[in-house]
Parts: structure tokens; C-alpha cells; sequence
């Protein structure tokens, strides 16, 4: 078992995401990675400062990663050649992958192929899990995780859309953006939102970790599925890093079967995945006018 790092590599580390991210002139002998922050930060540090020890050991090339605070800054970051691979959301995946022509989508977590997203409610509203988004949730309050993110804003305001033919601002009588999902569930769990969207997965380990009080928030309806997190590579990565790089950062990926470093996502492993696969993603967000 891989040991974690030491605290300075980790305050290093964590100290890009605060301060600065790398310069173009940095990136020539190391491979740089982020991920949307869709959990608490220090959490994220952590966990993914042993996934960049894998990739470095397994590529054999110096392997950083870049904390950033927001969906957008991982898209910018990407964009901007500061990171060449990102563990994206649905959206901001495909946002990435319109702004750097020929990257590519290169694996998914087991899970993703079939991915959903919870809408949960505060005790106090009475509301019990059913079949279909229920009459009552109208006049509510209601929070988003962040503004770009697929399983807390994207796939819920679609769902809401077609139950109700209006836009979340017409349905609820407030409406919020929380910025992570870890934060919805608190800000509902809180009262502070009768209601709230958030990715299963950080749901189900949240539960699973105790900390969630289930006598004050509960899952009322499970969206059905669609394609969402992806590893995506920029698409002149071969010509950065040398030729069949692109093909062994896949395999690393797909052959990625330790379970501490699967938790940091959380999956159960990672198959592969190309960009056709979020074409309905892309349609969604047209649709809803959050692509430009």
C-alpha cells in the first residue's frame, strides 16, 4: 500500500490552488492534472495527491496536482494548457473539449455511464420519497450545487423542466447555487433550503460516513440516468509528452484498481469512455442556453 504524502508536499500542493496556478513556461517536464472541486477542498487535496503519485509511477513522468476553486477555473485551467488532464463533470467536460479542439474523453468511472442525481428535502416539509417530483415542492426554497455543475444544476434543471414546463426562478421562491454538493446537503439538512439537488454518489458516501442526520434530510426522488464525470486529456498531449502518451494515460487509468485511490473519486473502477457518449450532455446544455 502506497503510504500518503508528507505534510509539506501536501501544503505544496494546496498552495496552488490558493495562490496561483502554473505558468505556461513551467509545464515542460511535468504533467499536470485537476478536478472540478464538487467536495470540500481539503478532502480533495488529500485524496488526489495519491491518485498524481499513481499516475507519476505509472507513466514515469514528474505528476502534479492542481487544486482550483471552481468548476469554471478547471475549464480555464484546461483551456490554458496550465493542467493537460481533468477529472470533469459532464458539462464541464464537454466545455473543455469545445475550447481545446481534439481532446478527448478517455475513461469513466463504472458509475458514470449510468449516473443520477438526488433532489432531497428538509424534514419539515412533509415530503416522503415518490415516484415523480411531487405538486408540493412549488413555492419552496430550493438550492444547485455549483452553476456548471452536471449532476447538481444541469441534469436537475432539466428534470424540472419537464415535470413542470417552468424554469426553477417561476417554480420555487427562492432559488440558490451552494457550490459543491457536500454544501447542499448541509444547507438543506440546515433548513436553510427546504430543497436542494445533489450528485448520488457524494450522497451515498456522505450516508455511508455518517454525516448526514437522516431525521432532518432525506431523498425524495432519484432522477434517471445519464452520462456524467470523465478523465479528459488535452489533445496535443502527444506531442507535450511523446508519442502513445495519450494511450498510456488511458491504460493507467483503466488499470487504476486501488481501492484508496478509486475512493478518492468515489468509484468502483473506470472504463472507457469517448466524447460521443455526452452528446446528450452537450444537448441538455444547448437547450438550457449554458453553452456559448
Amino acid at each position: 500500500m502506497r503510504s500518503l504524502p508528507s505534510l509539506p508536499s501536501v501544503l505544496t500542493v494546496l498552495s496552488l490552488g490558493l495562490f496561483s496556478l502554473p505558468t505556461l513556461a513551467d509545464q515542460t517536464e511535468t504533467f499536470r492534472f485537476t478536478a472540478i472541486p464538487d467536495e470540500d477542498e481539503s478532502r480533495l487535496v488529500e485524496r488526489f495527491s495519491r491518485v498524481a503519485d499513481y499516475l507519476s509511477e505509472t507513466l514515469e513522468v514528474e505528476v502534479e496536482y492542481v487544486p482550483v476553486k471552481s468548476y469554471g477555473a478547471a475549464v480555464t485551467a484546461f483551456r490554458n494548457d496550465q493542467v493537460q488532464l481533468a477529472w470533469f463533470g459532464g458539462l464541464s467536460g464537454v466545455q473543455a473539449r469545445r475550447l481545446v479542439p481534439g481532446s478527448q474523453a478517455l475513461a469513466q468511472g463504472v458509475e458514470d455511464a449510468a449516473f443520477e442525481s438526488y433532489f432531497i428535502a428538509h424534514s419539515s416539509t412533509g415530503l416522503e420519497a415518490a415516484d415523480q417530483l411531487p405538486e408540493e415542492i412549488e413555492g419552496k426554497t430550493f438550492t444547485f450545487g455549483a452553476k456548471t455543475s452536471t449532476s447538481g444544476r444541469l441534469m436537475p434543471e432539466h428534470y424540472l423542466r419537464e415535470r413542470f414546463d417552468a424554469a426553477p426562478e417561476e417554480l420555487f421562491s427562492r432559488v440558490g447555487f451552494s457550490g459543491d454538493h457536500s454544501r447542499t446537503i448541509a444547507l438543506v439538512e440546515a433548513g436553510t433550503y427546504e430543497l436542494g439537488a445533489v450528485n448520488f454518489k457524494v450522497w451515498d458516501a456522505a450516508l455511508e460516513n455518517g454525516d448526514v442526520d437522516t431525521d432532518k434530510v432525506s431523498v425524495i426522488w432519484s432522477t434517471p440516468s445519464y452520462p456524467d464525470y470523465q478523465w479528459t486529456l488535452r489533445g496535443d498531449a502527444d506531442e507535450a509528452f511523446g508519442e502513445g502518451f495519450t494511450d498510456r494515460v488511458r491504460q493507467a487509468l483503466l488499470e487504476m484498481e486501488d481501492p484508496e485511490l478509486l475512493e478518492s473519486f468515489p468509484r468502483s473502477g473506470f472504463i472507457p469512455a469517448d466524447n460521443s457518449m455526452y452528446a446528450p450532455i452537450e444537448t441538455v446544455a444547448e437547450s438550457l442556453g449554458l453553452l456559448r
